[in-house]
């Protein structure tokens, strides 16, 4: 079953200027760095539509959200000295989506980089159990950001 998607006019990954601050991307789907990630290399894949779910994506548009998740995924393990790689789709508020645009975490690993493989996961939680939005987490500054993306589109160019 397909579900139309509508635009969302307050939609953080609808804005026009996300397009310029992706490092990489495709007709379908850009990749950004998490303004407050929760590892190094902690970045995300947006489709350029708006598209609430999943469930909103064609067939072609699923194979091709995770080809190019694949791609995004072997710069980052490469820019970021990772060995491993967590990716985490939160698909509908009682799933802990928190942004309404479908959007994929992908997080980078390396060996003891935490206590415990499955930790990250509680750095993007609350005492009481709700997920925190990037707000909540402390965030790059501007230049700190603007560095790493720039680095990164450097790489992704240099693979071309």
């Amino acid at each position: 079953m397909t579900v139309t998607a509508s635009f969302s006019g307050n939609c953080p990954f609808c804005r026009t200027d996300l397009a310029t601050k992706s490092f990489m991307s495709n007709d379908q789907f850009l990749a950004v760095y998490n303004i407050a990630p929760v590892l190094p290399g902690h970045s995300l894949v947006v489709p350029r539509r708006h598209a609430r779910s999943l469930l909103d994506l064609t067939a072609g548009e699923i194979s091709g959200l995770f080809l190019f998740s694949r791609q995004v995924t072997t710069l980052l393990m490469k820019a970021f000295g990772g060995n491993g790689f967590d990716w985490s789709l939160q698909d509908g508020k009682s799933a802990g989506q928190t942004v309404d645009h479908l959007h994929l975490h992908i997080i980078i690993r390396k060996d003891n980089d935490l206590s415990s493989p499955g930790d990250w996961y509680p750095k993007v939680e609350k005492a009481d159990n709700t997920l925190l939005d990037s707000f909540d987490r402390k965030q790059l500054s501007d230049a700190e950001y603007n560095r790493i993306s720039g680095y990164l589109r450097t790489l992704c160019d240099a693979q071309k």
